[in-house]
């Protein structure tokens, strides 16, 4: 099984309810893929909280500055934040936002992703073409469908951990 996987673009993150393995899709959105690897390897994911989760939408997560669980975490300030590095432009393409996707958070500005992301509930077309798909869950998609819901959540998830599975 281990040969049929691209492990260098597939992601492992470990949520309260198990494992979520994403393989992430570099010839269709490669500086988003590089930009996930990047942060993933430097443990900047971990302990990161779902702090925008709303039913039969998505489940968005990924501020590494403001939404680490364990540093100075202030639920209100989850979601206003990114990495230390420049933000990523917009790479669309024809894929669908559909049930499972990985999508870049952003603001208004289509080259304003930098580290939130968001993973689909159900299928978003309203998206398509707006927003960079660059992974797709390829297991653990009923661990994803538990985390706590909310606008923030009152007790949010976290992302245990975020590892490429290339070095577990």
């Amino acid at each position: 099984m281990a040969d049929e996987k691209d492990l260098e673009n597939t992601i492992l993150i470990e949520l309260k309810d198990g494992t979520v393995e994403i393989a992430l899709l570099p010839d269709v959105a490669p500086k988003h893929v590089e930009r996930m690897k990047t942060l993933a390897r430097a443990g900047a994911y971990d302990n990161v909280a779902f702090h925008r989760v709303i039913e039969g939408f998505m489940a968005q997560t990924g501020d590494v500055a403001n939404g680490n669980m364990e540093k100075d975490f202030n639920i209100r300030m989850a979601g206003t934040g990114g990495s230390e590095h420049p933000d990523v432009p917009a790479e669309f393409s024809k894929l669908p936002h559909d049930r499972g996707t990985i999508g870049a958070a952003r603001s208004a500005n289509p080259d304003s992703a930098n580290s939130q992301f968001f993973i689909n509930f159900s299928d978003n077309a309203f998206l398509n073409g707006q927003y960079t798909v660059y992974g797709r869950v390829t297991s653990g998609m009923e661990h994803v469908d538990k985390i706590a819901r909310g606008e923030p959540p009152m007790n949010p998830d976290r992302m245990i951990s975020m590892k490429v599975a290339a070095d577990v």
